[in-house]
């Protein structure tokens, strides 16, 4: 799989298990294509948890097939299929040993990105989650539960992952703070540079060149990244379209 969106396909699952008379899913196709969201809605029991563990091989199906951009997750090694999952649930489950910032780069670490490169990427999403920059440093065992809730939303977020799997992961929040939470993610997914008023750019700038279909998350990424503060942006005939600054973020938030 690659870093951009992904698209899920159910293609006629079911999945029992022992000693239930009923499926916990019954014959389920669905497909979700890649940059969108879908929402699962239904009763206590009715299997929207078991869909979800499906995508991720936390729970194995009986018959049928789950498809990842035209690939079977049983044919992708399981290593490497969760570590491009994001994965957010209503326990949050942080490590309790290691710091938010040691949590937040968890599996950055394991697709071993550089330290600097970490530590930026923390500090992106401490701000994004409305996190203040020191509580980096702090304990899952020092933060309330709506702080643990942001850390764990940050970490799903880390690696830029192509799917995000949320299981009701705002439900014990108090509702202010889970409006916030949801409107934050779903701009952050859904905003592209062709929403930003732009600045005027020099069909000289040598600066790094984006796309207008660029989300702002991996704008920021590659601005820390590359040590600057700002992006030519192209249109789709390739002329220059303007600048995207650095601080022209909290457009989209």
């Amino acid at each position: 799989m690659t870093s951009k969106a992904a698209e899920i396909t159910f293609d006629h699952v079911t999945k029992r298990y022992a000693g239930r008379d009923a499926a916990a899913l019954d014959d389920l196709s669905l497909d979700i294509p890649a940059g969108t969201f879908c929402v699962l809605v239904g009763p206590s029991g009715g299997g929207k948890t078991t869909a979800l563990k499906m995508v991720n091989r936390l729970v194995s199906f009986d018959t049928g097939d789950i498809r990842i951009d035209g690939r079977s997750v049983r044919d992708l090694p399981v290593v490497e299929l969760r570590r491009e999952i994001g994965y957010v649930i209503q326990q949050v489950g942080l490590f309790p040993h290691m710091t938010v910032e040691e949590n937040i780069g968890t599996v950055p670490r394991l697709l071993g990105w550089p330290k600097t490169r970490i530590r930026a990427r923390c500090a992106e999403l401490l701000e994004l989650v409305g996190l203040e920059a020191g509580d980096g440093k702090r304990y899952p065992a020092e933060l309330s539960g709506g702080q643990r809730q942001r850390v764990g939303l940050a970490r799903a977020l880390a690696a830029d992952p192509p799917l995000l799997l949320m299981d009701e992961p705002f439900g014990a929040l108090d509702p202010i703070t889970r409006f916030r939470l949801q409107t934050e993610l779903r701009r952050l997914a859904l905003k592209r540079l062709r929403d930003v008023q732009l600045d005027p750019a020099s069909p000289n700038d040598p600066g790094y060149r984006v796309s207008l279909d660029t989300t702002a998350r991996n704008a920021v990424s590659l601005m820390l990244e590359m040590k600057t503060d700002h992006l030519v942006v192209e249109d789709d005939e390739g002329d220059v379209a303007g600048v995207f600054r650095f601080s022209d973020t909290g457009q989209l938030l």
